[in-house]
């Protein structure tokens, strides 16, 4: 059975780091229904000390360009964007297209720097975005309609 559509959540370099709080998926701990890393403040900690550059954040001037880049994108591609929501620390979109997931979460990313980086919003050498994200598969409507509602609706204030 293929998926209907995919929900690909990701956050921006150094916003969610190993160890903190809200959990995370490190390569021992990222199979499918395994917890989460703990909380641990000294990973967090040694985290932070290995980033090559400050967290970045998605301020007001640079989310409206992420979000035209991925909308565009699945334009180009024909892909169907079912929903976005670009946050100042990660991004979430549930997108249908005929490949794996792992190939709009790429491009998407690519796309997205590659515009903010033509407004000059970032530097060339500014590393945007985490190595990975999630790749959901959604194979019922309902499991879509869920992905939908969470973006639109338990995400905050949306974009104009």
């Amino acid at each position: 059975m293929s998926a209907l559509a995919y929900f690909i959540p990701w956050t921006t370099y150094g916003s969610w780091l190993h160890g903190n709080e809200r959990g995370s998926a490190d390569p021992d701990h990222n199979q499918h229904d395994t917890p989460y890393l703990a909380h641990n403040k000294p990973r967090i900690e040694y985290e932070r000390s290995e980033l090559d550059h400050e967290a970045v954040v998605l301020d007001g001037s640079m989310r409206p360009i992420v979000a035209q880049a991925i909308a565009n994108h699945c334009k180009h591609r024909l892909w169907t964007l079912h929903e976005i929501h670009v946050r100042t620390s990660h991004v979430h979109v549930v997108v249908s297209a005929p490949c794996e997931p792992e190939k709009p979460l790429r491009e998407f990313k690519a796309w997205a720097t590659r515009r903010l980086r033509q407004a000059e919003l970032i530097d060339d050498d500014t590393r945007l975005w985490t190595r990975h994200g999630s790749t959901k598969h959604l194979f019922t409507e309902d499991a879509l309609f869920r992905a939908v509602r969470y973006v639109r609706e338990e995400q905050g204030e949306p974009l104009d």
